[in-house]
């Protein structure tokens, strides 16, 4: 994870999903993750980070529950929410900060 910093401070928005092997909503997440990719393209950049294998990520951004999806730019935390979300409202948050 030594490249975080530079990949969030990106002025494309990065939007971070934190997940757990175990966590069984986790398992939700990546066909959503691939349709909002899909619509999106290159406009934004997702990354899925595991907080056991990241805990010090996941200890500096205060990561109590998972999945945990928090959209940065420019290195700002632009938005947050806790728990799976459909694609098409995820895509209506991001595009606010396009």
């Amino acid at each position: 994870m030594a490249n975080f910093q530079e990949i969030i401070n990106a002025e494309k928005p990065v939007l971070i999903d934190f997940s757990a092997e175990w966590c069984g909503p986790c398992k939700m997440m990546p066909p959503i993750l691939k349709e909002l990719k899909d619509n999106m393209g290159d406009q934004l950049t997702i990354l899925k980070i595991d907080i056991d294998k990241n805990p010090a990520v996941a200890n500096a951004y205060k990561i109590q529950s998972v999945p945990t999806l928090m959209l940065f730019k420019n290195g700002e935390t632009k938005w947050r929410q806790s728990g799976v979300m459909q694609a098409r409202p995820l895509k209506q948050v991001i595009e606010k900060f396009i």
